[in-house]
């Protein structure tokens, strides 16, 4: 198991060089190398944008909106950090601020939170497994539309990207202990909205 893990972790830090790499040299003007970041980042992007907005049409348009972000704020980029970490939180802002565009369009219906507990590319489940996933996936989409965008935002990168806490920070511009309230308060609105839903299950169900 620590065999595993650590030739995972060695894989993902070689991938995190490799993007950071990329993004140096698309800085300097190479147009192939930032074609290749696109390439290799547009289905990461449009996954988050997607499970903040719960809409994969809006998510293509927000993913195509970041790289242009990404294309002219290039020179802003500071290589000492994760490029990752640079591409999500312009990937979570823009997608927060359509999120609320779209609000204030009266189009929030279209607005949810979509998510489902498995990977978007993890296609080893059985079908029950799938099916029971997508029922998980509708029932948060009818929850999350009370969560606010950065409840929202910060439980994507949490519950679905990973992220840790000081990530998520940086990601959002906020400090950890700010985070950590947007968890917790994300949680409590679900907990709030599943159990106008389903009251008994949530009276079984422990408290967090």
């Amino acid at each position: 198991m620590e065999l595993v893990y650590s030739r995972d972790q060695r894989r993902e830090e070689s991938e995190r060089e490799s993007d950071r790499l990329l993004a140096i040299q698309a800085r300097d003007g190479d147009l192939v190398a930032f074609e290749a970041l696109v390439t290799r980042k547009t289905p990461a992007v449009i996954s988050v944008a997607r499970r903040i907005l719960g809409n994969t049409e809006d998510a293509r348009d927000v993913s195509q909106m970041v790289f242009l972000r990404v294309w002219e704020q290039l020179g802003r980029y500071d290589d000492h950090y994760s490029f990752n970490t640079w591409l999500y939180r312009i990937a979570t802002n823009l997608s927060i601020d359509f999120l609320r565009s779209a609000r204030s369009r009266e189009k929030a219906h279209g607005a949810t939170l979509y998510l489902v507990r498995s990977r978007q590319e993890d296609t080893s489940g059985d079908a029950s497994r799938a099916a029971e996933d997508g029922e998980i996936g509708k029932l948060f989409q009818r929850v999350s539309g009370a969560m606010t965008g950065k409840q929202k935002a910060a439980f994507v990168l949490r519950e679905m990207q990973d992220c840790d806490t000081r990530e998520i920070a940086e990601i959002l511009g906020c400090g950890e202990s700010t985070v950590r309230n947007h968890l917790f308060n994300a949680r409590k609105v679900m907990r709030r909205e599943l159990a106008k839903i389903y009251p008994a299950l949530l009276r079984r169900a422990p408290k967090p």
